[in-house]
């Protein structure tokens, strides 16, 4: 007998046995239906999460895994947007000299490790005004994308070739305002399937509702929010490399204090050394 027809037999049987059975016997089937899906469901889950998702492993992680969740220096590209002069006039949520010290920083940053940097501007023959020369000053391999318009400098065809034409997926953007310059092609990066971060104070904002309403918007789409001095601590890793000097420096534009350690430090070393001849 095949098995369509015992399946047949069976249903025929139940089909004969009393209501109350039949039900009790439909429970039991679906009970049992249940029970398979939960004992095979986590196993899927697991290898799910376990077999591989074909893109590269990336190279900043240690063998302890230190460095899975933070930025990878080779897989990233800055993006600043809008830093324009008229633009800076209207920023309220933070002092235009930390946003302009913030700025350079990433400016510097990039440099120092080879990052690297794409710029544009938003008709800057307008009232907003041409771009902070701090960027190309201090990231002289800065690539400067015109815009013919746009809003959004996702956009603009040009400005996304030179992204894409990178081969990074990590997307550090920053730029005035916050809100618009920085949030529309924030979220339409993320779309296209890159990893987005977000440095809120190398950025500005009309008004610190503006500034919270976009923090809470980039959250919710899974935009990575940051600061200068993260983006600093996260490319640096150690302290053991030969750039260490000099990423020392960088410390100062994050934290300005952080220079008067070091001069301190300097002082009581000499102080030592002096003591010792």
């Amino acid at each position: 007998m095949s098995m369509g027809e015992k399946r047949m037999k069976v249903t025929t049987k139940q089909q004969n046995l009393p209501e109350g059975i039949q039900l009790r016997a439909l429970a039991l089937h679906a009970l049992a239906a249940v029970l398979t899906i939960g004992l095979i469901w986590p196993q899927y889950m697991a290898m799910a999460q376990t077999a591989p998702s074909g893109s590269p492993a990336k190279s900043s992680v240690l063998s302890t895994g230190g460095g899975q969740a933070l930025l990878d220096p080779s897989d990233t590209v800055i993006l600043l947007l809008d830093h324009q002069a008229g633009l800076f006039q209207t920023v309220k949520d933070i002092s235009v000299a930390e946003l302009r010290a913030n700025v350079t920083l990433m400016a510097k940053i990039a440099t120092l490790l080879k990052i690297p940097v794409i710029t544009t501007a938003s008709e800057p023959n307008g009232p907003n005004g041409p771009l902070m020369p701090e960027i190309h000053q201090f990231a002289s391999h800065a690539v400067y994308v015109p815009r013919k318009g746009e809003v959004n400098a996702w956009d603009n065809e040009d400005f996304v070739k030179t992204v894409r034409a990178t081969g990074r997926k990590t997307l550090i953007m920053a730029g005035v305002w916050t809100s618009v310059c920085v949030m529309f092609p924030a979220l339409d990066a993320k779309a296209a399937g890159f990893t987005v971060y977000a440095v809120i104070d190398a950025s500005g904002d009309p008004s610190e509702m503006a500034s919270r309403t976009t923090l809470a918007r980039f959250t919710q789409a899974g935009i990575i929010p940051t600061s200068a001095n993260a983006v600093l601590s996260e490319m640096h890793r150690t302290w053991n490399r030969p750039e260490a000097a000099e990423l020392a420096k960088l410390y100062a534009h994050a934290a300005p204090n952080y220079l008067a350690v070091m001069e301190s430090y300097q002082k009581a070393q000499d102080v030592v050394k002096q003591e010792k001849k």
